[in-house]
């Protein structure tokens, strides 16, 4: 990993990745960076390497070639699936972020307890997941992440479990803390309505060997409603995704 540019929390440069037959060639030539308080949606078929692109700037996979700048001290991880241990709490939950490292349990406690009433969950620190619903759920899984105070949040597809309307609450949320903790966002998706909502920017991936098809800004102001100023958007992106 190479040294992390001022204004560009994520330098993406010439990555590839290649895995032993039979999944070969996943992603080639893949380049981009994320400015500061940017969100950045990676839009694509599923196989196209969304998901391990991710997993390479998180450092959890090595890449085959071509290298990844990034402040990983400063980098919280929303997967897809909340991943919540069943046997704890939410607030254990959130917790167990911080468990790694140095932190008091006073002071985890009382950051995951912020962590959760950013997230309006205060009055459920003590709910366990099964006790909660699929959009509190997702909530505590980001709760999870913020309270590492991140300056970079990777999400791969974490609402896609949601039913329409919990995933529109949760754009709505997301947009929310965005404003708040300005924190950069790179977003995997494959739907076209969320990368719209949600992007600054949104890079297509073809399908794989995964490289970028385009990078297209989205210049409709926020909020933002697909189905009127940002209908543009959503017509030329679902154009460059069925052209194969």
């Amino acid at each position: 990993m190479a040294a992390m540019r001022a204004g560009h929390p994520i330098t993406v440069s010439h990555l590839s990745k290649h895995f032993p037959p039979p999944a070969g060639r996943v992603l080639e030539d893949i380049s981009f960076t994320l400015a500061d308080g940017e969100i950045v949606a990676l839009l694509g078929p599923s196989g196209c390497g969304k998901s391990t692109l991710l997993n390479i700037i998180a450092g959890l996979q090595p890449a085959s070639g071509g290298d990844v700048a990034v402040d990983h001290a400063a980098l919280g991880y929303v997967f897809q699936e909340d991943r919540l241990l069943p046997w704890r709490t939410a607030l254990r939950n959130v917790t167990f972020s911080l468990e790694a490292g140095s932190t008091r349990r006073a002071e985890r406690n009382a950051r995951a307890r912020a962590a959760l009433d950013l997230m309006s969950l205060g009055d459920f620190a003590s709910a366990y997941p099964h006790q909660l619903s699929g959009g509190m759920r997702a909530r505590v899984a980001l709760a999870r992440s913020l309270v590492l105070d991140p300056v970079v949040l990777l999400m791969d597809e974490p609402f896609g479990r949601l039913d329409a309307q919990t995933r529109a609450q949760m754009h709505t949320e997301l947009l929310r803390l965005h404003r708040l903790r300005g924190m950069s966002i790179i977003f995997v998706t494959h739907d076209v309505d969320e990368a719209v909502v949600l992007a600054d920017r949104v890079i297509v991936l073809a399908p794989r060997p995964g490289r970028i098809r385009a990078i297209m800004p989205i210049d409709a102001g926020r909020p933002r409603d697909t189905s009127t100023s940002a209908a543009t958007h959503v017509q030329a992106l679902k154009a460059m995704i069925h052209e194969g």
